[in-house]
């Protein structure tokens, strides 16, 4: 393997061309350390993601794990799986995360770390308003003139909310404010879970001039609760669709955003020349609007990342710095405001598509990821013949999803296995004759079955047919919990009001991290931020 120093990647991170720097752990190993710069694309899903978050073969990728000590050798494998693929320019960190703090350079805990100091560092740079549960508790009481908006996705919208809340995702609240508020004196209250999109999303509201006062809630949902307050749940309250002239009001405050951020546009002749790789260049194309606006009609070849979603979690999108992102929508208005923030955030070449996506030539349906293959699928079990065996001695069920997934609801008696590390954890699995993989769909099922195969090579392994989601719609029982786990449960983050035990001291230790971070950016200086002044 071809290594590179702490010392090389810092200056390659810093001279300003394209690199992708790549963990490869799990994300819940990740979470505990890693670059601040750098995306986690597990080597468990590698297939899944590789293709949309480093799109071209030339780009120069360094990968990050925790060679030379850990057993599982992924960072080794990874080089060859990629290499295979058509990756040209690779090298792996030398030492790993070990060596990386060995030079002295600094390791972030947590994830979309550089979107949450990015918050931290709007709200200390430009003095935004906020209120605390407490205040916003007595407004509630004194039936005061306000809204809340809360600036989160639905389905996290409708896991928890502060009581009378409106659901408007980040990226919508200018578009569809003006029609939802209409009173200039009403007080307007942004939230989310914790501080970021709190903060981006009552700055937004002030940026693009609304006439009404907005202040973020102080630490979100988590704060309140902290506080001692109740959260309502399974609620599906949202600011409507925008008429005519809110589009147009909303326009005018894109407009005043557009001026001051230096946000560039560019037209459809530039995009397809981008398309075909002109200038040699990494090219994203993101459509900020909704799931649902996405799946009704988007250009061919552009993904969904709804602005607020894209600016709270970057690099779960974008994994190439430097690279040329253009945002697209339907009016100019969410592409506009998203454009903004990824300015400020320091990223160079942010464009917006000049008139929008236009309602002529668009693909429908959801995105399909550019998945890549090569291995031949492992034969499959219906979920029907699978019940009809089950249980038995001789036959094991295998889930190769997150631990998050599995804990919600698998198959009875099912273990629970991360696919990069299967080499090792399955020699507490007993010695049985056949085996079957199961995850939502299939897909991540059928890649594991090749490695499942090399370590136990007497095994029947098959995969089942439709995932998880074929045996719940054939109203088959589902288990849930954490049993029966073979690898060690840390391939995903789980966030503080997730965890079973002790979430209020792990609310509270997250809002503390948050704030904590501007300070540690500063001293890594691998990352800056730019002001705009008005």
């Amino acid at each position: 393997m071809k290594t590179i120093t702490p010392r090389r990647l810092l200056k390659m991170i810093r001279d300003g061309k394209e690199i992708a720097v790549i963990d490869i752990r799990e994300q819940g190993e990740f979470a505990g350390s890693h670059l601040l710069l750098s995306s986690c694309i597990p080597l468990s899903r590698m297939e899944l993601h590789i293709a949309d978050l480093v799109p071209a073969l030339d780009t120069p990728v360094v990968l990050i794990g925790n060679e030379p000590s850990d057993p599982y050798g992924r960072t080794r494998r990874a080089v060859e799986r990629l290499s295979q693929w058509g990756y040209a320019e690779l090298s792996v960190l030398a030492g790993g995360i070990d060596g990386w703090r060995q030079a002295g350079c600094i390791l972030f805990s947590g994830v979309n770390t550089l979107s949450k100091a990015f918050g931290e560092f709007i709200e200390a740079t430009y003095a935004t308003h906020r209120i605390a549960a407490e205040a916003l508790w007595k407004k509630i009481r004194q039936s005061e003139a306000f809204v809340i908006l809360d600036a989160r996705p639905a389905e996290e919208f409708q896991r928890m909310n502060i009581p009378g809340a409106f659901n408007v995702p980040g990226g919508e609240l200018v578009y569809r404010f003006f029609d939802f508020v209409k009173d200039p004196g009403t007080l307007v209250v942004v939230n989310c879970a914790g501080r970021t999109r709190s903060i981006i999303g009552a700055q937004s509201l002030i940026n693009a001039g609304v006439p009404n006062r907005v202040l973020a809630l102080k630490n979100g949902t988590m704060g309140w609760r902290l506080s001692g307050f109740e959260l309502e749940h399974g609620q599906d309250r949202s600011a409507p669709l925008p008429t005519p002239a809110g589009i147009e009001q909303a326009k005018t405050c894109a407009r005043r955003v557009a001026a001051r951020f230096k946000v560039k546009y560019i037209e459809r002749a530039t995009l397809a020349t981008w398309k075909n790789r002109g200038e040699n260049r990494t090219l994203y194309l993101l459509d900020v609007r909704s799931p649902q606006e996405y799946v009704e009609g988007h250009l061919a070849g552009s993904r969904n990342a709804p602005g607020g979603q894209l600016v709270q979690a970057t690099d779960e999108y974008v994994a190439v710095r430097n690279a040329r992102l253009v945002l697209t929508d339907d009016n100019e208005i969410r592409a506009t405001m998203t454009a903004s923030w990824l300015n400020q955030m320091g990223w160079k070449d942010v464009y917006v598509l000049s008139g929008g996506i236009g309602g002529k030539g668009l693909e429908q349906g959801p995105y399909n990821p550019r998945m890549i293959t090569g291995r031949k699928e492992a034969p499959g079990i219906s979920p029907d013949e699978l019940n009809a065996k089950l249980p038995a001695e001789s036959l094991a069920v295998i889930d190769v999803d997150t631990s998050r997934t599995f804990r919600d609801g698998h198959i009875p008696g099912a273990y629970w296995a991360v696919r990069a590390r299967m080499a090792l954890d399955m020699a507490v699995l007993p010695d049985v004759k056949q085996i079957v993989l199961a995850s939502p769909d299939g897909r991540l099922a059928h890649l594991a079955a090749e490695d499942l195969k090399a370590v136990r090579p007497d095994a029947v392994v098959k995969v089942l047919s439709g995932g998880t989601r074929a045996w719940k719609d054939a109203g088959f029982p589902i288990e849930t919990g954490m049993t029966q786990a073979l690898s060690t449960v840390n391939d995903v983050w789980y966030k503080p009001y997730e965890q079973a035990q002790a979430s209020e001291k792990a609310m509270a230790e997250y809002l503390d991290w948050e704030v904590g971070l501007v300070e540690q950016i500063k001293r890594d200086g691998t990352a800056v931020f730019p002001q705009f002044y008005k």
